[in-house]
């Protein structure tokens, strides 16, 4: 099991209310993701030709993080497709669940600008990000 990402909150996180911008979790969650893949695929990973590209985010806000907490993310599978899979996000600060999110991201090929099937690799890598229960990785 990978442990969660954690967030190093920074004072340019914050708007005038004092808690993380609502524009910032999709940040948090890209670093999140980075976080993971690097861990499930390596740094050898080969992006330019086996690439994904990112076309939702959805957010839900729960709780304002502040300045000094330490936000941890769990990412996990939520659904996988035959192009297409999303990741859900779980983010807590001391145990407590503060925002959820999900992120769909499409197979990608670069030299023709093109979506393609999920190569069978990441579809290894996509299983093993298995969802906390309740929930159940969903398949087309």
């Amino acid at each position: 099991m990978i442990e969660p990402f954690k967030v190093h909150v920074r004072f340019s996180d914050l708007d005038v209310l004092g808690h993380v911008n609502n524009s910032v979790y999709l940040t948090y969650f890209e670093s999140a993701r980075v976080y993971y893949f690097k861990h499930l695929l390596g740094t050898d990973w080969d992006w330019a030709s086996d690439s994904v590209v990112l076309v939702k985010n959805e957010v839900e806000y729960m709780r304002p993080i502040l300045l000094h907490d330490v936000p941890e993310i769990e990412v996990y599978t939520k659904h996988v497709g035959s192009k297409s899979f999303t990741f859900g996000y779980n983010v807590r600060v001391n145990d407590v669940l503060y925002s959820t999110g999900a992120s769909t991201l499409v197979a990608y090929d670069v030299p023709t600008q093109s979506t393609v099937p999920i190569k069978a690799s990441m579809l290894e890598v996509l299983e093993k990000l298995a969802p906390p229960q309740p929930d159940a990785v969903k398949k087309d």
